[in-house]
């Protein structure tokens, strides 16, 4: 017996054909676009990581480059950043450090600078150290040292609710230098180092040299005019946190010479 095919079934059995390929290719182009925009979001979080690597080390570097020139009048040092997953901004008088010396129960104030800092920032989508993170990759939490090993320059890495930050800042250092008899009188020379960074408020991106300068190197001499059998206690004071260390003296008088290094920081 002869089988009667029927048109309208062939049609219904291309259409179909045709529905179930569109229906492949548009799951098989969603799925191939889902991993696209996931390999992409890894591989800018991974951009991102080491982007943040990179300015830590850019940091370290300014830091030195900064500290070589604080101390040599009119010298100039820079050094290479590159930002395209956050930004350097540079924030002007961000610390009031005053300096006070108390000597036998009584304070006396060596000297207070404005200083500026550094901060690298970036979002915690590429990096996280988890919620209230602190360290120090550079220094410590003292506001004054007392060796002349340790480096004036402190960087703070801190986690916040949507950043990641590097926070460079400068503290103070105090020695005695020089134990002299003057005149028949022994005198413990105490030496203060400050440096004042001077900027303006910026922010930047991309490729660029960023410079320090020094500007002047002043000498402030203090005499108390008091005598010492001991120490003295050198205690640092900014609106957000002090600090203090002991100095240790020998019987006599005691003379500080506070010097401030003002060093421009700019683009």
């Amino acid at each position: 017996m002869r089988r009667i095919q029927l048109p309208f079934l062939r049609q219904n059995k291309a259409v179909s054909t045709a529905i179930s390929a569109l229906i492949i290719t548009a799951v098989t182009a969603t799925l191939v676009m889902a991993v696209a925009m996931y390999a992409y979001h890894v591989l800018e979080q991974q951009r991102g990581a080491a982007e943040f690597e990179v300015a830590k080390k850019s940091i370290l570097a300014f830091d030195d480059a900064l500290q070589d020139a604080a101390w040599k009048l009119g010298a100039s040092r820079a050094a290479r950043f590159n930002v395209d997953f956050g930004s350097l901004v540079l924030i002007p008088d961000a610390m009031n450090l005053t300096v006070i010396a108390t000597i036998g129960g009584s304070n006396y104030t060596l000297g207070s600078v404005l200083t500026g800092s550094v901060r690298y920032s970036t979002s915690n989508r590429y990096i996280s150290f988890g919620e209230n993170y602190k360290s120090y990759v550079l220094g410590d939490s003292d506001l004054v040292v007392t060796d002349s090993t340790e480096s004036l320059g402190r960087a703070l890495v801190e986690q916040n609710p949507a950043l990641v930050d590097i926070t460079l800042s400068y503290r103070v250092r105090a020695m005695r230098t020089v134990y002299l008899n003057v005149n028949g009188t022994w005198v413990n020379y105490v030496s203060i180092w400050l440096i004042r960074v001077v900027t303006s408020s910026s922010t930047h991106l991309h490729d660029f040299d960023l410079k320090a300068k020094s500007l002047s190197i002043q000498t402030n001499t203090i005499d108390p005019g008091v005598s010492v059998t001991s120490n003295c206690i050198i205690s640092v004071e900014s609106s957000s946190e002090s600090g203090s260390a002991t100095v240790s003296l020998d019987s006599g008088k005691v003379i500080f010479n506070v010097r401030v290094a003002e060093v421009k920081v700019s683009v």
